[in-house]
């Protein structure tokens, strides 16, 4: 009682006891496994009844201006009448043919453009992949997810009513992730694989060596991999940022038949509000023909059957202003006007700053290496804190302004773990975060 007394009696910005009634009023039972939404709802409380400014580091919006060209177009297209019109389920003509070029001009893939079809941001891209690629055979059970991931794609599937499979790749880079996956594949029950490259949370990006072996093994098991490019170009170690040179952006779609690539605006092009992204089909996979499909749908191609099942079922279309603003950008950044790596390389700047900061007030990086080089800096990093696990290291930061999430969540097997992300933190707040980290160490001294 004594050790209890004197916690709540620390100097911090918000009362211990506060933020232990602000958990209690919100309904979350497990700080640990809160999902992102909860978070931020509960800093949002803690803000409202406080006043204390915080370290936003919970959720992954955007912290730079949309891309202009996409909002002039968009205004223009609103002034045209557009949003009197449906929109062509199929997408705009000529966004497909700049999407196709996208694809070629920073993947070096080709790919129709009746491939290319606009989604409502990369999270409808996911939901319309589960509902088409894990019903095109019944005798297989769902999605492997390569973790830690993104926790609402594991919640779509659940959705769905479908299983899945997942394991932390951290323990298995290079020539360990061969064997790794064959056991998991070789039982013939998995439909999808699914990894994001760089990876929310951990930041690590998957080599061509990896890709390479993603790719033979679904080829060999015959599973369609889906593969989550959000953060598109932002391993800042290398420069994806001229359209039509190497080096490109790494993918599985050189090493592999059937695949989907989920393309998003939100963070790329700090489109998020639109909530437009592109699910990219290889050829392959769009004509290819799966009997088992004709359970749910009126055809059995694959491509037919995303668009003019899934897609219709879920939106009738992607919002028809937002379709001709996505355009312009796509066009932009094709002819060269508009580098949206560039753009975008302030959050690898930012993550730099933020990462010495943790690390000289006593945390870990969680996922601190690439194989054999430092992992990059990007939109997100991971933090620890010794003797703590995620959710008291969670609660304890909340006391002193700064959110995050745990890696629980993630599918991580690092428990003791948080995910920050970079995006919302200004430059201004800092010295701010700066002042609290010292203040946290001060107070919770590690036992040497």
């Amino acid at each position: 009682m004594r050790a209890l007394n004197e916690k709540f009696m620390k100097n911090t910005p918000i009362n211990h006891q506060t933020v232990s009634r602000a958990i209690t009023s919100s309904g979350i039972t497990d700080l640990g496994y809160a999902s992102i939404r909860e978070i931020v709802k509960l800093v949002n409380v803690l803000i409202k009844e406080t006043g204390v400014e915080f370290i936003r580091m919970e959720m992954g919006v955007p912290g730079l201006p949309s891309a202009e060209v996409g909002i002039k177009a968009e205004i223009e297209a609103l002034r045209k009448g557009v949003a009197s019109v449906y929109p062509d389920i199929e997408g705009l003509p000529e966004m497909k043919v700049e999407a196709a070029r996208f694809v070629k001009n920073f993947l070096d893939v080709e790919v129709q453009p009746d491939c290319c079809v606009p989604t409502g941001g990369a999270m409808m891209g996911g939901m319309a992949s589960f509902m088409v690629a894990n019903r095109n055979d019944r005798t297989k059970e769902g999605t492997l997810f390569i973790d830690p991931g993104f926790p609402v794609q594991k919640t779509q599937t659940r959705i769905l009513g479908q299983d899945y499979r997942s394991f932390d790749v951290y323990n298995y880079r290079g020539e360990k992730m061969g064997p790794k996956l064959e056991s998991i594949l070789q039982c013939g029950k998995v439909s999808t694989i699914l990894y994001s490259n760089p990876n929310n949370p951990s930041w690590i990006c998957l080599t061509e060596d990896e890709l390479r072996t993603i790719g033979t093994l679904a080829r060999k098991y015959d599973a369609i991999i889906i593969e989550d490019l959000a953060y598109f170009g932002m391993d800042f170690r290398e420069n994806y940022s001229v359209p039509g040179m190497p080096p490109f952006q790494p993918t599985v779609a050189k090493y592999c038949d059937d695949y989907i690539l989920l393309i998003s605006s939100s963070k790329i092009f700090s489109y998020a509000g639109q909530r437009i992204g592109l699910l990219v089909m290889s050829d392959h996979l769009y004509n290819r023909r799966y009997p088992d499909l004709l359970r749910y749908y009126s055809t059995d191609i694959f491509g037919r059957a995303m668009i003019f099942g899934a897609l219709y079922a879920l939106s009738s279309g992607v919002t028809h202003s937002a379709q001709y603003g996505f355009t312009a950008i796509l066009k932009a950044v094709n002819d060269g006007l508009y580098n949206f790596v560039d753009n975008t390389r302030v959050y690898g700047e930012k993550a730099a700053r933020m990462k010495e900061m943790f690390l000289t007030n006593g945390f870990k990086i969680v996922y601190d290496m690439d194989i054999d080089r430092p992992v990059a800096d990007g939109f997100y990093f991971t933090i620890s804190y010794p003797g703590m696990s995620g959710g008291e290291l969670l609660k304890e930061l909340l006391a002193y302004g700064i959110g995050a999430i745990t890696l629980n969540i993630t599918g991580s097997e690092r428990h003791e773990g948080l995910r920050a992300c970079v995006s919302q933190i200004r430059k201004k707040q800092l010295p701010l975060l700066e002042e609290r980290l010292k203040l946290f160490r001060d107070n919770n001294p590690v036992k040497e």
